[in-house]
């Protein structure tokens, strides 16, 4: 991707990949990070349908999976596709009749995704390469959307919410796993318990989040904490629809 050398983020997923491609164990968190915001593929009980590679190289920070519902013959698209992890697994949800599209910005992720993908002999999965605030899919073209702690790291999540609303079928829905900030956190704790985990675009409250998905269209919002992640920041799962007719 032209230009994706020059983004720290991007670089950094890049080198993560580069290590996971030679067999290493990976983390995005600071070394001196505690708590659950380290999870990976904490949140997966069964790891019987995706290889191990595809676990030990999950970055994330809870499971979408468990809201987003999946069903046979829908069409997924995870925003922040990493490794592939959270793509194989919603392609064996929806079947053979369903797709599963993975987006990342990083050409080593993207290769690391496909290599995951070939190992388990899964062919209904397609990775593009693209950033989420920019989608390459046409509009209404999935049915579900999900993500797996991405949309913290983009500066401009109102773009990220309206381009997954815009390629979202009218019904659609969304199931993502996020970093949100805890209400009434100082400017200064807050910025330490990003750096600690590696929200380096800055993280939004509950509230807050909840606002820039009604902004956008949707409705039938839920935001549920599920763990604490730093002092100031929690894992959530955050769920919305886009309306039938829109």
């Amino acid at each position: 991707m032209t230009g994706q050398h020059n983004d720290p983020i991007v670089t950094r997923y890049s080198q993560l990949a580069r290590a996971a491609l030679d067999g290493q164990a990976i983390s995005d968190c600071d070394p001196d990070a505690s708590g659950d915001s380290c999870m990976g593929a904490g949140a997966y009980a069964d790891r019987s349908q995706a290889p191990e590679g595809a676990f030990r190289a999950s970055l994330g920070c809870g499971n979408p999976l468990m809201v987003a519902d999946l069903r046979p013959g829908e069409v997924v698209l995870d925003l922040g596709s990493g490794g592939g992890l959270d793509v194989l697994l919603s392609a064996s949800r929806v079947g053979p009749e369903g797709v599963a599209y993975g987006l990342d910005a990083s050409d080593d992720m993207l290769t690391l995704a496909r290599a995951n993908a070939a190992e388990a002999q899964i062919t209904n999965a397609r990775f593009l390469q693209g950033r989420i605030e920019n989608i390459p899919l046409p509009d209404n073209h999935v049915d579900v959307v999900i993500s797996n702690c991405v949309i913290n790291l983009s500066a401009d999540k109102a773009r990220v919410l309206r381009e997954a609303y815009r390629v979202l079928r009218p019904g659609g829905r969304i199931g993502v796993s996020d970093v949100i900030a805890e209400d009434a956190t100082s400017p200064a704790r807050l910025t330490r318990a990003e750096q600690q985990v590696g929200c380096v675009a800055g993280t939004v409250t509950g509230p807050e989040y909840e606002q820039l998905l009604a902004e956008t269209g949707f409705s039938r919002i839920a935001i549920r904490s599920t763990s604490i992640d730093a002092d100031g920041l929690r894992s959530a799962s955050i769920q919305a629809t886009k309306p039938a007719g829109h």
